[in-house]
């Protein structure tokens, strides 16, 4: 075989790659509208609650359509420091529904307590593999019996916008991560 022979067979086989790997990133970019999305999140929540809407409208007025959504639940609790645990299904269009589940420390001027149904937007996820990493970002907290919040976390590109209601009684800011994984663990680092 020639220099020009192999040249050519390794051009192909890598634009073939290159083409496959875009096709897979492509399954994952199909998008949800902000009515889908808060449909699923009164299914979810139970309520046809405005400041769901409000949230998701805010949510994707600053980053888009998401690709994505996350249905879970979760618990957590600080004095200080911070532990927060959950699971929940990822949905995406093409990719079919995935378990999934995080867990995450936090350090900040924060104490309390707090279970939360979450829906979880996720926005720019190029593949599934994509979502088990860290993600960082700032969160506020104030429960007193039951609420509605929102923040944004953050990877690379990926951008995961937890809306959470939940019970329980909490106060404070903090900065920390989530870490999403495939299976369960108690370990957040």
């Amino acid at each position: 075989m020639t220099f020009r022979t192999t040249l050519i067979a390794l051009v192909a086989f890598l634009a073939t790659l290159t083409a496959a790997q875009a096709q897979q990133q492509q399954q994952y970019r199909q998008q949800y509208s902000n009515n889908e999305i808060i449909d699923a999140g009164h299914r979810f929540f139970g309520t046809t609650s405005r400041e769901l809407a409000l949230l998701v409208e805010r949510a994707t007025q600053r980053w888009g359509q998401p690709n994505g959504y996350i249905l879970g639940e979760e618990a957590g609790g600080a004095i200080t420091v911070g532990l927060r645990y959950g699971e929940g299904t990822l949905y995406t269009r093409n990719a079919g529904d995935r378990r999934i589940y995080w867990q995450g420390p936090s350090i900040g001027f924060d104490v309390g307590g707090e279970g939360a149904r979450v829906m979880m937007l996720v926005y720019n996820l190029p593949a599934l593999e994509a979502l088990y990493n860290r993600y960082v970002g700032l969160s506020g907290s104030a429960y007193f019996i039951g609420g509605f919040g929102m923040t944004a976390v953050t990877w690379d590109r990926v951008v995961i916008v937890p809306i959470r209601t939940g019970v329980g009684l909490r106060l404070g800011a903090n900065v920390g991560y989530l870490k999403f994984t495939p299976t369960a663990t108690w370990f957040p680092l």
